[in-house]
């Protein structure tokens, strides 16, 4: 489901960027900031890159378990699914500095106008997701944007970071 809502997020996110900026071609893609290699994806040139940089498991948890029948017969408990957020990176990889902060501009205003993704939303919400909520994260300072750019082994771009909410998965 991980990637179920990434790649939605990643399709409503093009078309709202396309509309503004009356564009033919993609702008958002999903990938990595540096490759294995160090180096600066060429997918990632002139494009707002989403990643994941960060999964937790929410911590509300259902007051009961069902019981299954294991594949020797005896059932079991399980808890049916269990819900993440997502750290999401936003960033604006652009040759031309003014376009990168137009781009997180646009960015911003889309989460704005985004903050929940879900079928009365979109009709061609995705099944297996129930919704997808967006919320900028907070409280990010100085010390902690260095130490997230030096552990992805890249120099600072302008960039947000978004809790992607509900993403749900069954065993």
């Amino acid at each position: 489901m991980i990637q179920e809502a990434f790649q939605y997020t990643q399709n409503v996110f093009n078309q709202y960027i396309k509309r503004k900026f009356d564009l033919d071609e993609n702008i958002v893609v999903i990938n990595s900031i540096i490759d294995n290699e160090g180096n600066t994806p060429l997918e990632n040139q002139n494009k707002i890159v989403l990643s994941l940089i960060h999964i937790d498991q929410e911590i509300t948890k259902p007051f009961y378990t069902k019981d299954r029948k294991g594949f020797d017969t005896n059932h079991t408990s399980m808890l049916e699914t269990e819900n993440y957020t997502i750290d999401m990176l936003v960033t604006p990889c652009f040759d031309d500095y003014s376009e990168a902060l137009k781009f997180l501009n646009a960015s911003i205003q889309f989460f704005q106008a985004y903050a929940v993704l879900d079928i009365t939303t979109h009709s061609d919400f995705p099944e297996g997701l129930q919704k997808l909520s967006f919320d900028l994260q907070k409280g990010t300072d100085y010390t902690q944007m260095h130490n997230l750019w030096n552990a992805l082994g890249a120099k600072y771009q302008p960039s947000l970071i978004y809790k992607m909410r509900s993403i749900t998965i069954a065993s």
